[in-house]
């Protein structure tokens, strides 16, 4: 009777899967013969074939589960924004990626980022395709991560809630991780050392993978070992070649003028609607709230014939500093000087205009047209800045801009502004505020106009400048006074050295 108990209880052990339920099945069968004094036992070779079968079926198994998942979400940016517009990927699926590996370029209503991996492991799946939406908290992607991986270690379990990926923006050097066109990159640990010693991360050589600025770069730029980045030099042109007379002499005859380079017309079978996203959805915001402003207008025109000449003697002295000297940096220097005497204009109201806030920091934005629609960037503290750093802030943001790499940093905590239409064309325009600000101007092109000079009709040059500001705070005296200090300031450049600091 115990023999046959047996043998059931063996027919019933074999449709078992797991090595462990085999085991625990044994072990019954031993503690039931003990007790009954039956001697019989599975057969050793039995046993022997249904382990290793059991043991293939489980290291079959563990092949098909090779890495963890983790979904990479796009974390809150700040700034309000809720959404941002894929621009492009630079990974596809099956691709290994690294910690700190750029994933893909997204445009917010603020300026460009560059998402980079805070995993080791491959690319699973990409979320969105090239001017998708994706919004905070959603998953960009899912990387498949190796479990001895250092950086997927963690308690998480898989499709649980990850830790989000860094997309960090100050404005900052310090704690700017990769943000288009300020791409530095070092642990939290190095840019805290950064911000405490205020030393700017761009300034110092990296010596570490991918140009990675380790703790060590940063003693070492303490001690003043660290040596500047180099800027490629200027490489000399070469002499000019004798020319090789010619046996027979050619009339000298005028060369025409290049044809003008026209746009090709677009012809278009059917309408086309789509949606304004980035920049342009931003500028619906703004422009909206700026309409509920009541403006008030204000314009007068300006000889610069003084600051042309002025111009025109100092433009190889800046070109040996390896500026492209223009007007604008003066322009911008005296529209700080006046605002020193007037900050009234140079102030922020909030929403409901019950209180206005009186700027220390002449921010001053410069108005831009950029191949992502308009911008407005500014330079920061001119109060502070000689005209040359003022050109060689505005450099920059030129290049930037043109690049559509401006950050976030550029294009926030303006304070006035200035849009130069005339570098496009025009002479008067009806500038729109950019709210919170009260004040803002177009300036338009410089044209060659005859004037009155002591009863005689002499050759001038005339700027004209268009004012808007705030009449809920501005009054047009204020704006009027204004006007003729900043005027007087670029008629007679010379007069700008009494009231610099």
């Amino acid at each position: 009777m115990a023999a046959k108990i047996s043998k059931n209880l063996l027919a019933k052990i074999r449709t078992f899967t797991h090595i462990r339920a085999y085991s625990s099945a044994v072990t019954e069968v031993g503690k039931f013969n003990e007790r009954k004094n039956v001697q019989k036992v599975p057969s050793p070779l039995k046993v022997k074939q249904r382990t290793h079968h059991l043991h293939s079926r489980a290291f079959h198994a563990s092949l098909v589960s090779q890495g963890k998942i983790v979904p990479f979400k796009l974390s809150d940016i700040g700034e309000g924004i809720r959404e941002v517009h894929v621009k492009e990927w630079f990974v596809k699926e099956g691709d290994t990626v690294s910690q700190f590996d750029s994933l893909c370029e997204v445009q917010s209503d603020k300026a460009s980022v560059t998402i980079t991996s805070r995993y080791d492991g491959k690319v699973k799946k990409l979320y969105y395709e090239i001017d998708d939406l994706a919004l905070v908290g959603d998953p960009l992607v899912d990387i498949e991560t190796d479990e001895d991986s250092p950086s997927s270690s963690t308690d998480t379990p898989t499709y649980d809630p990850p830790e989000e990926g860094e997309m960090t923006i100050s404005s900052t050097d310090h704690s700017m991780q990769m943000v288009k066109g300020h791409k530095v990159l070092a642990t939290p640990a190095v840019r805290r050392l950064a911000m405490e010693n205020k030393i700017r991360l761009s300034e110092v050589s990296g010596t570490g993978k991918d140009g990675r600025v380790l703790k060590e770069d940063i003693l070492r730029f303490m001690q003043g070992e660290d040596t500047p980045k180099e800027t490629p030099a200027v490489q000399p042109s070469a002499p000019p070649q004798p020319a090789v007379p010619s046996t027979a002499p050619t009339p000298s005859a005028a060369k025409p003028p290049p044809p003008l380079k026209r746009p090709a017309p677009v012809v278009l079978g059917k309408d086309k609607t789509e949606p304004l996203k980035g920049v342009r959805k931003a500028m619906v915001k703004t422009m909206t709230i700026a309409n509920a402003i009541p403006h008030f207008g204000y314009c007068d025109e300006i000889d610069m014939t003084a600051l042309v000449n002025l111009r025109d003697s100092l433009r190889k002295m800046a070109a040996e500093r390896g500026i492209n000297f223009s007007y604008m940096p003066v322009i911008l220097k005296a529209a700080s000087l006046a605002l020193g005497q007037y900050p009234t204009l140079n102030a922020h109201v909030d929403d409901k205009c019950e209180n206005i806030t009186y700027k220390a920091s002449h921010n001053i934005g410069l108005a831009m047209d950029t191949p992502d629609g308009l911008m407005v960037p500014n330079i920061k503290n001119v109060q502070a800045l000689s005209i040359f750093e003022v050109a060689s802030e505005l450099t920059r943001l030129v290049d930037l801009g043109t690049k559509g790499k401006l950050g976030p940093s550029d294009l926030t905590g303006g304070t006035f502004s200035i849009s130069n239409i005339g570098s496009i064309g025009g002479t008067y325009a009806s500038p729109v505020l950019l709210p919170p600000e009260v004040a803002i101007g177009a300036i338009g092109k410089i044209q060659t106009l005859p004037r009155f000079d002591a009863g005689n009709v002499a050759k001038a040059h005339i700027m004209q400048v268009s004012w808007s500001a705030d009449h809920r705070v501005i009054d047009g005296a204020t704006m009027c006074r204004y006007s003729n200090l900043w005027k007087s300031y670029l008629e007679n450049p010379a007069s700008m050295i009494l009231d610099l600091k």
